[in-house]
């Protein structure tokens, strides 16, 4: 798991700070079934863990009730991915399996990958209030900020929950309002209009033929 945007090879291992594994646990009851791209350093302890180099959380299955996830935040130039793998996976997870899923992402909400797999997908967000979020790096604080802002996305039924436990980390918002509509500007249009809801369907379609 990296922070930055640095090639994944010559990254260290940033893991999930305590606070926000307690909060993840909080919100799915205790129980983390599976954390698909975990690390030696990692204290998610999730029942199930992947681990590179001998298990490939995205070529893995994700059927599990309950999943956390702190994806790589760089590029893989080995395997070819990206943290839009990784979001993919969260949202198939939802759909595919009903398993009800977290994920500790940068904001960007003017990539393609939030535009697919989040807006008009995922059920929350929250917005952290962290100015620097200190990961652990290599399973020490070092003191160390990301450079980025970061927040907590969630793909599941219990948004209330949700909202109720990640409202003292941060700014969550509801995104199931969002659900069947479209976002953002028409390219042919001057008027502020919604993306056809059919366009995150079928990005989830095709991100389905290539989970197989």
């Amino acid at each position: 798991m990296t922070a930055g945007r640095n090639i994944v090879s010559l990254s260290q291992n940033w893991c999930t700070p305590p606070k926000y594994v307690r909060a993840v646990r909080e919100v799915l009851c205790g129980a983390i079934a599976l954390d698909p791209c975990s690390n030696s350093h990692s204290i998610v302890r999730a029942d199930t863990e992947y681990r590179l180099p001998d298990h490939d959380g995205l070529r893995e299955s994700w059927n599990f009730p309950t999943i956390y996830v702190n994806p790589p935040y760089g590029a893989d130039r080995e395997r070819g991915t990206t943290i839009k793998h990784w979001l993919r996976r969260c949202a198939l997870a939802r759909e595919q399996h009903g398993s009800e899923v977290l994920a500790l992402v940068p904001v960007a909400t003017n990539t393609r990958h939030w535009k697919d797999f989040v807006f008009g997908c995922a059920d929350a967000v929250t917005f952290l209030y962290d100015t620097r979020l200190r990961f652990l790096v290599d399973g020490r604080d070092e003191g160390k900020g990301a450079p980025m802002s970061c927040c907590m996305v969630y793909w599941g039924d219990k948004v209330h929950r949700f909202e109720e436990v990640f409202i003292a980390y941060g700014a969550p918002v509801d995104l199931r309002a969002l659900k069947g509509r479209t976002l953002g500007m028409s390219r042919t249009s001057e008027h502020t209009l919604l993306f056809p809801h059919s366009q995150t369907a079928h990005a989830v379609k095709r991100a389905r033929r290539g989970a197989r």
